[in-house]
């Protein structure tokens, strides 16, 4: 017997009690897409910080101890996914866990969760983007939104970017082990679009259309898709427009229900439509 008979997926991220965004969300996506997620929590929250109150619990100093635990019972792992990281230590130890358990057959989806609207987040440091830069080149895809993705290239921020110079950030951002990228939710009029690039110089445009307010975890639930399908062999521009498809469906679900903009998007009903047919 072994414990790696069954493709896995590390998801390494937050925990939030409520709001549906980080682990609670990756959780549910990768299990219904056929693959056991095992989770690995770099702090425990109540619910996320969109809410005015939180409780918060840094788990930093364990995961180490936590990754050895893994390392004893010779876990392999067909993907690991990795959301926002508190620190630059957090960072340093991501680069280790990944060292330590990616061989050529592992997918290492990398969402490097930094800002968003052309600003970094208020717990983000210069000292910590210049860390991402060095854990990103380990992914083998990247999922950045349009901020991030120009932060990771020192690109300056712009609205209405062109598709050149996506292009350009998209080849940039492609380096190291990268080598499929997707910028995500970029303004695009009533739209968002999702510029996707292959190494191999493929790239598209896909669009949706944008609905109500921004939504915690959309993100999350985004990066989950991504990772799940990379394992399971599907294609990647045919996964993002999974990824896009199945948000937009979620957001309008959760709008009919009159649910706040903090508790996510309402996937719950609609995870039989990711399940392996």
């Amino acid at each position: 017997m072994s414990h790696n008979n069954q493709k896995k997926i590390a998801v390494i991220n937050d925990f939030s009690g409520f709001g549906r965004c980080s682990i609670t969300a990756a959780l549910p996506i990768i299990s219904a897409m056929g693959i056991q997620c095992c989770a690995v929590p770099t702090a425990i929250f109540s619910n996320h910080t969109g809410y005015a109150e939180y409780f918060f619990d840094d788990y930093t100093d364990k995961m180490e101890a936590y990754f050895s635990m893994w390392k004893k019972l010779d876990l392999k792992f067909e993907g690991i996914a990795t959301g926002f990281l508190g620190s630059k230590h957090q960072i340093k130890i991501v680069e280790r866990f990944l060292n330590e358990f990616t061989d050529k057959k592992t997918v290492v989806v990398v969402d490097p969760v930094m800002g968003d609207n052309g600003q970094l987040y208020s717990t983000y440091t210069a000292e910590m983007c210049d860390e991402l830069k060095k854990l990103t080149p380990m992914a083998d895809i990247i999922t950045p939104n349009l901020t991030e993705a120009c932060i990771l290239t020192d690109t300056p921020y712009i609205y209405g970017i062109t598709a050149e110079i996506l292009l350009d950030i998209a080849r940039k951002l492609c380096i190291g082990r990268t080598e499929r990228v997707v910028i995500t939710g970029i303004p695009n009029g009533n739209m968002l679009s999702n510029f996707v690039y292959e190494r191999n110089g493929a790239y598209s445009v896909l669009n949706t259309i944008k609905l109500g307010d921004e939504r915690a975890g959309t993100g999350d639930v985004f990066a989950s898709i991504i990772a799940a399908d990379a394992v399971n062999g599907m294609d990647f521009t045919q996964s993002v427009k999974k990824a896009g498809d199945f948000i937009a469906k979620a957001v309008k679900r959760s709008i009919e229900l009159d649910l706040p903009a903090q508790d996510g998007i309402c996937f719950e009903e609609l995870l039989g439509e990711l399940m392996l047919k």
